[in-house]
């Protein structure tokens, strides 16, 4: 039965929604990728000092890639809750415990200080900080998938995607501020520890932000609907049984979807910072100056990819970026070798470009995939499964292949078979544009699910459920 109409949800209303999730999500990918940079640059020399500078670099990234072992575990425990409790709340607590635990790695002291006390305690809090980014990402996204409407999703969703480049221009904008400000040791003594401690700050205004925000009307209507209906058998389920019973398919997409997205996006902001300062010899402002400016250009872009998603469909969107950066990771290290500073910023900005369209439409794209009740655990652990496959280890691989080989070519080889698993997952997926996130149905259970070329449709019923509460 539909539900009485309403008028469309007000634009100040939405952009505020959008804008709260936008910043908590600027935060908490700060707080994720300093740590990243961080890693690249002074961790090695700070809590590996025994080790040559390669293997201290590959042990740094080593803490770096068991932070994305949690974020399974938190895409489980958050989207739980999320689906019971709500969004807003679980979304509260992951900004607390990232901004608390990044705070703390700046307090951590060195190797020389207290011996192996201090990677032990720093891979504790990366653990923390994987935790708490697992449940973050599925909630930013739905909060703002669930409020809008069908024909304009993938621009409103992709808002909160914008969060990872904007995160990353502030943590290497401020490594980047304290690089060329500071003398070497003066940054591996105590220069390193102010962008953490920073952390502290942020997340206040984050807190402040997100508290002002209201819950997801589409999970408030579902929540009513069980209720009313007292169909407590299916609202008691387990939402994470629940996704692997009814959306395991959906799931497998959003993980395919994810490889080459998440293992392009380390490699070019992440491993770069290794491969031009340890490998060829650039100072270390050179090499984050560049992905500052990658990244402020991706920033800009997110959004229209988004919008042109919903004009086009997420799947060609998608496809042109997984095709485009499997390509580009040859070009993008013969670029990085000229040494050239101008090279160095398109070798990155070309790079984030590409993944720029695979990640704009993404947060509708998984968003559509799943039942409203089941929808926080089943975008989350597509998205977070993946991540431990690709994100965690492609630093650490990345850099082990340019130790064995001496060369960018096995890394080319091993971006570009993820971006052939990325083309398949996607190339198999049903597009999703326009479908209606209120009419989606658990695969499994037998009901249809919605179309995606029931636009218009989609388009009124979404805008009604989104404002039936509001």
């Amino acid at each position: 039965m539909s539900s009485p109409a309403a008028a469309p949800p007000a634009p100040n209303h939405l952009k505020r929604i959008v804008a709260a999730s936008l910043i908590g999500t600027t935060i908490e990918w700060y707080d994720y990728f300093l740590y990243g940079s961080a890693a690249a640059l002074v961790f090695g020399k700070v809590f590996f000092p025994e080790s040559d500078p390669l293997t201290g670099t590959l042990l740094s990234f080593l803490t770096y890639a068991i932070g994305f072992a949690a974020r399974p575990l938190g895409a489980v425990v958050f989207g739980h809750f999320g689906d019971r409790v709500g969004r807003k709340k679980l979304l509260v607590i992951s900004l607390l415990m990232m901004g608390c635990s990044t705070a703390l790695i700046g307090c951590v002291p060195g190797y020389d200080t207290i011996g192996l006390a201090a990677p032990l305690l720093l891979t504790t809090l990366r653990l923390v900080q994987g935790f708490a980014l697992g449940g973050e990402w599925g909630g930013a996204v739905l909060l703002v998938s669930e409020h809008g409407d069908a024909r304009r999703r993938g621009f409103w969703a992709s808002w909160p995607q914008g969060g990872a480049p904007a995160g990353n221009l502030v943590a290497v904008g401020v490594l980047s501020l304290m690089t060329g400000t500071l003398s070497d040791d003066a940054f591996n003594s105590w220069g390193w520890r102010v962008p953490f401690l920073l952390s502290a700050v942020l997340v206040m205004i984050g807190l402040w932000i997100r508290l002002s925000v209201d819950e997801s009307p589409l999970f408030k209507a579902a929540l009513a609907k069980d209720e009313q209906r007292k169909a407590r058998q299916k609202a008691d389920q387990l939402p994470f049984v629940a996704v692997l019973r009814n959306h395991w398919r959906d799931v497998l997409v959003a993980m395919g979807a994810r490889m080459a997205e998440n293992i392009s996006y380390y490699v070019i902001t992440a491993f770069v910072l290794t491969y031009c300062v340890e490998h060829l010899g650039l100072g270390k402002q050179t090499a984050l100056n560049a992905v500052l400016i990658g990244s402020a250009v991706q920033f800009c872009l997110i959004p229209l990819f988004g919008a042109l998603s919903d004009k086009v469909g997420r799947k060609p969107v998608y496809l042109v970026g997984a095709v485009g950066v499997g390509a580009w990771s040859w070009a993008f290290f013969g670029l990085l070798d000229t040494k050239s500073f101008p090279a160095l910023v398109l070798a990155v900005t070309v790079g984030l470009i590409f993944h720029s369209a695979m990640y704009a439409p993404q947060a509708a794209f998984f968003s559509e995939l799943f039942a409203t009740r089941m929808r926080y655990t089943g975008a989350s652990i597509g998205a977070q499964l993946s991540s431990v496959a690709a994100g965690a280890p492609a630093p650490l691989i990345a850099t082990a292949l340019l130790g064995a080989y001496g060369s960018s070519v096995p890394i080319s080889v091993y971006v570009g078979a993820s971006a052939v698993i990325t083309v398949v997952a996607v190339a198999v997926a049903r597009e999703t544009r326009g479908r209606d996130l209120a009419a989606v149905e658990p695969a499994g259970d037998g009901a249809s699910r919605a179309t995606a070329d029931s636009d218009t449709d989609a388009e009124s019923d979404a805008g009604r459920q989104a404002t039936a509460s509001t």
